[in-house]
């Protein structure tokens, strides 16, 4: 979950906090998260995805809840986020559970994300605020990915598992992109109210 500073709250620049610790961890997991796809260890790849959901869930609420929030929170946590999203496509696409195209939709949209990223920056903009649609969006892929995951079975709970998870997928999806114009718009708007100041 991405951690925004709420009224009244500190953006601290501390570096040991409990909220900081999970992230971490999110990301010591990662590695062995894609081994346990790619090795069809299908039990251990859910466990750690709902832990790393888990985890993700607390260390925004537990920075909110104790005034924990940190710059260095605001900076792994939604990184954790892209990664876990990335290596979930690449291992499930690997098993041929998700096409390559669903991939690079995804992935485009990240790109496009970066450049206009990038020409903010170079304007002078550092940054966009979290909008709402975007949490959304990641929130659903992140639920789609162990049910898609679940959908690779054989069984009743494969039949059941796949259409939740393409469920969760194409709104993902939806959202990943919607949010991609809403960023572009609200962009456009900060350019427009400020004075043109070019990075060299």
């Amino acid at each position: 979950m991405e951690q925004q500073p709420t009224a009244g709250h500190v953006v601290s620049g501390r570096l040991l906090t409990l909220p900081n610790a999970l992230s971490v961890l999110r990301l010591i997991g990662l590695p062995v998260f894609l081994w346990a796809i790619v090795a069809e260890r299908d039990i251990l790849a859910l466990v750690i995805l709902l832990l790393s959901g888990l985890t993700d869930y607390l260390d925004g609420k537990i920075a909110r809840r104790f005034h924990m929030e940190s710059r260095l929170g605001q900076f792994l946590d939604p990184i954790a986020d892209r990664l876990y999203i990335v290596t979930t496509l690449v291992g499930l696409a690997w098993r041929d559970i998700i096409p390559v195209w669903l991939v690079v939709v995804l992935l485009l949209r990240d790109v496009v994300m970066a450049g206009m990223l990038l020409y903010l920056r170079h304007r002078g903009q550092v940054g966009m605020p979290v909008h709402f649609v975007g949490k959304a969006a990641t929130f659903n892929l992140l639920y789609a990915f162990p049910f898609l995951l679940l959908a690779d079975r054989d069984d009743w709970v494969g039949r059941l598992a796949e259409p939740i998870g393409w469920g969760f997928a194409w709104w993902g999806v939806a959202l990943y992109w919607f949010a991609v114009v809403l960023y572009a718009v609200q962009a456009r708007l900060v350019l427009e109210r400020s004075p043109r100041v070019v990075l060299s």
